[in-house]
């Protein structure tokens, strides 16, 4: 047997891997300096900067337009029984677009990204009650909004990206029984996203934009729910690998649900946002963030050989250890915010 788009045996897994991810690399970054060289970024989607932004200029929105059609097209063409997922992102992708370039009401954003995910599972049900099912498809729907929600800062989501599809390849392919498609499929979409990192870390020449975030999000919720699927992994692999991105956005949303406030409105209240305001910038937050994924992901692929309570104890654990750097940027805040005020109540007196 042998993989449909390069002539290598599955008995060498990681030449495939490493061959697809090449491509998805060059392809990726080719078409993005192709579209700013040209101009066609700036009028494909412009990131305007208003209030709440941490960017001072105009950035294109165009990220989506390298890594969703590489990954698409060689997850066609290299995993074909991950076809679905594949299409599935090329039609959020779509929506998205549009919504980048004139805005889409959220009924209909958030109807696309229930239709994609209700057809995954419809279509590959897991083999456990409704309830779970519905529970997991919740999850995934949370996972496609929130990596929007996490886009807003150089090198952040793109690194994400990176980091968490390459661990997501890495327990596929370093199993007993290597899953092929979806070690080739999470390869594919790293390497595209270390394609925009090119032009994304800082400081950033493109940003990822609605196109790029939102099949993103959708994809570590597909690959991840086909690992289960499949048993490449159990149920709590995918959330800790993307743990940091998980534990920000569903710690930001739940304070701004408790105060009342429209949770998709944009802000600048995310942990990342408030590191960067705190002084330490766009590339040393990106990096912090990198070392805390690679810190988890590494951690994840040591716990897949432990017995089901000793993987329970390093998720509960690692779960303390994203909370306490919780805790930590939350008190570097509020001793900023209170300096802040009493400076301007200095500068008044």
């Amino acid at each position: 047997m042998t993989c449909p788009l390069f002539p290598f045996s599955v008995d060498a897994p990681w030449t495939a891997a490493l061959c697809i991810a090449a491509a998805a690399f060059v392809a990726c970054a080719l078409i993005l300096l192709i579209l700013l060289r040209t101009g066609l970024a700036w009028r494909l989607a412009t990131d305007i900067p208003n209030e709440r932004s941490l960017h001072t200029r105009p950035t294109p929105r165009v990220g989506g337009w390298g890594i969703v059609p590489v990954s698409v097209v060689l997850m066609l063409a290299a995993t074909p029984s991950l076809w679905l997922a594949a299409a599935l992102a090329a039609m959020l992708a779509a929506v998205s677009q549009i919504d980048d370039r004139r805005g889409l009401p959220a009924r209909v954003r958030f109807g696309a990204h229930m239709l994609a995910v209700a057809l995954l599972i419809e279509l590959n049900p897991a083999p456990v009650p409704w309830w779970a099912l519905l529970a997991v498809g919740f999850l995934m729907i949370w996972l496609v909004n929130l990596y929007n929600f996490m886009d807003g800062s150089d090198g952040l989501a793109g690194g994400m990206a990176l980091f968490g599809f390459g661990g997501y390849a890495v327990a596929a392919l370093s199993g007993p029984v290597p899953q092929i498609d979806l070690g080739l499929a999470s390869a594919t979409i790293a390497a595209a996203a270390a394609g925009f990192l090119l032009f994304n870390f800082h400081p950033a020449r493109i940003f990822l934009g609605d196109a790029g975030s939102i099949p993103l999000g959708f994809l570590a919720g597909a690959l991840g729910y086909w690992g289960w699927l499949k048993g490449t992994w159990p149920v709590w692999f995918p959330a800790l690998v993307f743990a940091p991105f998980i534990g920000d956005a569903s710690v930001t949303l739940l304070r701004r649900l408790a105060r009342g406030e429209k949770f998709w409105q944009a802000h600048r209240e995310h942990y990342y946002q408030r590191i960067v305001q705190l002084g330490v910038g766009h590339a040393r937050t990106a990096l912090v963030w990198y070392g805390l994924m690679l810190a988890g992901i590494a951690l994840a692929n040591w716990a897949l050989a432990l017995p089901p309570l000793g993987q329970w104890a390093a998720v509960c654990a690692w779960a303390v250890v994203i909370a306490a750097a919780g805790v930590v940027v939350d008190t570097c805040w509020r001793r900023h915010r209170a300096l802040l005020s009493q400076q301007a109540r200095g500068s008044r007196g």
